[in-house]
C-alpha cells in the first residue's frame, strides 16, 4: 500500500484533485522521506518521475513561448510560471542529490543483493556500478595490488565480519502516523508498545519505523 492508497481511503475527494497536483504532493513526500531515511528508499513507482519530467518540459516550453511578450499581464503570469517551475526543479534536484549521496557512501552495499539493487533506477544502477568500479581500480593502483590476491576483495566476509559498509539502521527518525496503529519501539532500558493515533508524530529508530512506513501506516517527516 502506498500513500495514494491511504489518501484514497480517508479523502473522498481524492480523485477530484488534478493528477499534476497529486504528483507534486507525491514528489514532496518522496523528497522529505529520502532526506530523512538513513538508507536508500525504493525508487518511486507508478511513473511519477516520468510525469514530473514531462510537466517540467511543458513548463519550460510555455516559458519560452511567453518570453519577450511585453504585456504586463503576461509578464506577471510568466513570473508565476517560472516560480512554479523552479519549485519543481528544486525538489527534483534535492531528491536526486540525497539519493546520490547515499549511493556514493554505500555503493557496494546497494550492489550486493538483487533486493537492494531493485531500489535503484536504471540510471542510478549504472552510476553505482561505474562508481564502484572506479573506486576499486583506484584502490588497486594505490595499495591493494600489494596485498595477497585473497585480500584484495572489497566485499570480503571472512571470519564472520563483512567489509561492506552499510547504513546505520538504528538512526533516529521522525514519523507521522497516517492511521491508528500500534507502534513498537525499542528503548535503552526496555521496549514498549504504544497505541498511536492518526496524525501523531513520533521519534523512533529507523529499524522500528521502517515496517510502519512500508505498510503505509506512517510517513517520514
Amino acid at each position: 500500500m502506498d500513500i495514494d492508497d491511504i489518501l484514497r481511503e480517508v479523502d473522498p475527494t481524492f480523485h477530484a484533485v488534478p493528477q499534476e497536483k497529486r504528483d507534486l504532493q507525491d514528489l514532496t513526500r518522496a523528497w522529505v522521506a529520502e532526506r530523512s531515511a538513513p538508507e536508500l528508499l525504493p525508487w518511486p513507482a507508478n511513473g511519477l518521475f516520468e510525469r514530473i519530467n514531462d510537466a517540467i518540459k511543458r513548463q519550460i516550453e510555455k516559458v519560452e513561448e511567453m518570453t519577450g511578450d511585453m504585456d504586463p499581464k503576461t509578464n506577471f503570469a510568466l513570473i508565476v510560471i517560472q516560480t512554479e517551475l523552479e519549485r519543481y526543479r528544486y525538489l527534483v534536484r534535492s531528491f536526486l542529490r540525497a539519493r546520490l549521496a547515499k549511493i556514493d557512501r554505500h555503493a557496494l552495499h546497494y550492489l550486493s543483493t538483487d533486493a537492494l539493487r531493485a531500489r535503484l533506477s536504471d540510471v542510478e544502477l549504472a552510476y553505482a556500478t561505474r562508481h564502484q568500479a572506479l573506486l576499486h581500480n583506484h584502490y588497486l593502483s594505490s595499495f591493494l595490488s600489494a596485498f595477497p590476491a585473497n585480500l584484495q576483495n572489497l566485499n570480503d566476509t571472512a571470519g564472520g565480519m563483512s567489509m561492506i559498509d552499510a547504513p546505520d539502521l538504528e538512526t533516529a527518525v521522525f514519523i507521522r502516523l497516517l492511521k491508528d496503529t500500534v507502534v513498537a519501539g525499542r528503548g535503552v532500558d526496555s521496549d514498549a508498545d504504544v497505541d498511536g493515533r492518526e496524525s501523531d508524530i513520533m521519534i523512533l529508530r529507523w529499524s522500528d519505523a521502517k515496517p510502519l512506513v512500508e505498510a503505509g501506516s506512517a510517513e517520514l517527516v
